[in-house]
């Protein structure tokens, strides 16, 4: 049997252990010895994987209390943390020639929002409850370049410049970073003129399906990927139900993710 997903295994940690941010201990007065950072990543994953509420992680297993996993998850996101590593990891599929650039695609999927908080609306495809939406974009072979959150309400095509403007310079390889596809593949919900002309400005050629036009358009052959790439982040339990009130603690957890798919997809080229 393979180990545990939620044990952080050597070739993350390499990768991601010189970005976390030094905690000093205070000399007069240190206080509880800080827990280990690898072993409260565990805990984050744990959460992360079986979508547990963070009061009831098993501290048995060595991941330190729900509250403590809680507070470095904000802090390294409030630091970078997972936008830095996403960045490393896509340089290194670039590097390898594993990202495919002439091609991005967008999409969203929606999720019930139980608590509310910044980032939720009404949701039109669920009796008007409160949800949210992530807005992704992925290379031609569905690897995560920009994650988007959004409340439930918020139409899809409002989010497709923010995406293309979240892409990160992604390093890799000679010459200047890459941060812009050839071509852009999206379903009828971003068929929209002023749209469609910032992407032409932008030097990327739009192939999206046309309003009133009848299915069978054949995009769905490369629009495909990006709907594989939701099943792998809604494989994360915790974020099949945005739980968190705070939008900055789901967005972690969404980061997060897509850097641990982002590591899958470099595995899967080895």
């Amino acid at each position: 049997m393979g180990a545990s997903p939620w044990i952080v295994s050597d070739e993350l940690w390499e990768r991601i252990g010189s970005l976390l941010p030094c905690s000093e201990r205070r000399f007069r007065y240190p206080g509880r010895k800080r827990l280990p950072d690898r072993e409260v990543l565990c805990g984050i994953l744990y959460v992360l994987h079986t979508g547990i509420q963070w009061e009831y992680l098993p501290q048995e297993l060595g991941f330190g209390s729900g509250m403590t996993c809680w507070r470095r998850l904000r802090d390294w996101n409030e630091s970078g943390v997972w936008q830095r590593l996403h960045e490393v990891l896509l340089a290194e599929l670039n590097a390898a020639a594993r990202l495919d650039w002439s091609r991005c695609v967008v999409d969203s999927s929606q999720v019930r929002a139980l608590k509310g908080g910044f980032a939720t609306g009404p949701s039109p495809v669920d009796r008007g409850r409160a949800g949210s939406k992530h807005h992704l974009i992925t290379d031609g072979y569905g690897t995560p370049l920009a994650v988007i959150l959004t409340g439930a309400n918020r139409n899809d095509v409002t989010q497709l410049l923010p995406l293309l403007d979240a892409i990160p310079p992604v390093r890799g390889r000679v010459g200047h970073p890459r941060r812009k596809p050839d071509s852009l593949f999206a379903d009828r919900g971003y068929d929209h003129d002023i749209y469609l002309d910032h992407v032409r400005k932008r030097g990327i050629v739009p192939a999206i399906a046309r309003r009133g036009t009848r299915h069978g358009t054949g995009l769905g052959t490369y629009r495909w990927v990006v709907e594989r790439s939701f099943a792998w982040l809604h494989g994360f339990k915790r974020l099949r139900i945005r739980w968190e009130r705070r939008a900055d603690i789901h967005e972690a957890f969404l980061r997060l993710a897509c850097c641990l798919i982002t590591l899958r997809q470099i595995n899967s080229f080895c």
